[in-house]
């Protein structure tokens, strides 16, 4: 009698489901962790430097972390151990009570679980290009996940009180660390002892790699008032949790079209850059105008732009210049620029938001017009022979 095997999961569907659990966190984090603050007794003023700790703290943890992956040849390893030190983590995160102890135990959890996220780049890109598929529609997941994740907690908040939406938070990172284990192995590629210090030093003065960092960290550093108040501001207009998670759910499936047709575009990364920033130099634009309801639809289609197009390009340059076995060490100079750059600008949105309220905008609107010049730069920075 033969016996009949069960279907092997392949490579991309495992890490469809690691971006999935990744996006859940966010889904649940970003529209709706400021409301957790807020019920938690955290000064509005506040808000924006809590909400910023994980781009702050990336700047240190990550470098240690993904030269420690490189270097040992295991992003997978890399991922598991930051995946579930994160869990416990979270945990202290919702047992804490004043600013000072959501502070600390926020910035730890922000240790282990802000490195999750390049490493899986680095892996996906690595997996992915090893078996000829294409990032976006796997990367899409991650996506659909998140709208999945922001209505979900729309819906929930209307239900239970927003202090205990934290406990959201630890049951999707415990997702994240569940799916990390199912991970496929995948090597960084063959390297001498030296490779990591002359990779490094060479990408640092690659004018087009330094002019990437700066656009992509421009623009994506254009989205603090957005991350941080854009919730407070819809809920004091009047929208309930529904309709905000609605109008973030839009922003996330403009996105995902973009991610699911990208395998097809044949735009340079510098390009896409470019359209990030116009993107989100025009929705800064109108936001500062404190645009009414009827309008903000077609504001956040703009995310496709602002967001997706720049983390595409962004993405795709950087480990286009990767040298073999440097992807984590490359897709750890871009989170680290990112995440400078989004430290600064999310502790800047308090007193921005504070003082002048939806105009605001108006600042990070100028962000995104200077990572537009950073996209210029980067292209004839390509275009010129090396």
């Amino acid at each position: 009698m033969r016996t009949v095997s069960a279907p092997r999961v392949g490579f991309a569907p495992r890490l469809a489901a690691l971006y999935t659990g990744l996006f859940i966190v966010s889904g649940v984090q970003l529209p709706f962790f400021p409301l957790w603050l807020k019920a938690k007794g955290i000064d509005p003023a506040l808000i924006g430097l809590v909400v910023a700790v994980p781009s702050l703290v990336r700047v240190f943890g990550i470098p240690l972390v993904a030269r420690e992956a490189d270097r040992r040849d295991a992003l997978r390893p890399a991922i598991v151990v930051c995946a579930a030190l994160s869990v416990a983590a979270f945990v202290l995160v919702g047992l804490s009570a004043g600013a000072p102890a959501i502070f600390l135990t926020y910035a730890l959890a922000s240790v282990f679980y802000a490195p999750v996220m390049p490493l899986t780049e680095a892996y996906a890109l690595k997996g992915l290009s090893a078996r000829g598929r294409a990032y976006g529609p796997v990367r899409l997941w991650g996506s659909v996940a998140f709208i999945a994740a922001s209505v979900a907690t729309g819906l929930a908040i209307e239900l239970m009180p927003a202090r205990h939406l934290i406990w959201l938070m630890v049951a999707a990172s415990g997702a994240v660390a569940l799916a990390s284990l199912a991970l496929m192995p995948v090597s960084t590629g063959p390297r001498s002892a030296e490779a990591p210090r002359r990779a490094s030093k060479g990408l640092l003065r690659d004018r087009g790699f330094l002019a990437v960092l700066a656009a992509a960290s421009l623009i994506q550093a254009s989205h603090a008032v957005y991350y941080g108040y854009a919730s407070l501001q819809w809920r004091s207009d009047g929208l309930d949790g529904t309709g905000i998670a609605a109008l973030w759910a839009l922003g996330v499936l403009a996105e995902i079209v973009l991610f699911a047709v990208s395998g097809r575009l044949t735009l340079s990364p510098a390009t896409l850059l470019t359209l990030g920033a116009a993107g989100a130099a025009l929705r800064w634009a109108a936001m500062a105008f404190d645009p009414p309801a009827a309008l903000l639809p077609l504001l956040q289609i703009l995310h496709a732009l602002s967001f997706g197009a720049t983390h595409l390009g962004a993405l795709l340059y950087v480990a286009r210049h990767a040298p073999e076995g440097q992807a984590a060490t490359a897709q750890g100079h871009l989170a680290i620029a990112l995440s400078a750059a989004m430290a600064l600008a999310g502790a800047a949105s308090g007193p921005l938001y504070t003082g002048f309220g939806p105009e605001s905008y108006a600042v990070m609107a100028l962000l995104a017009i200077a990572g537009g010049i950073g996209a210029r730069v980067a292209h004839r920075a390509a275009a010129m022979p090396r």
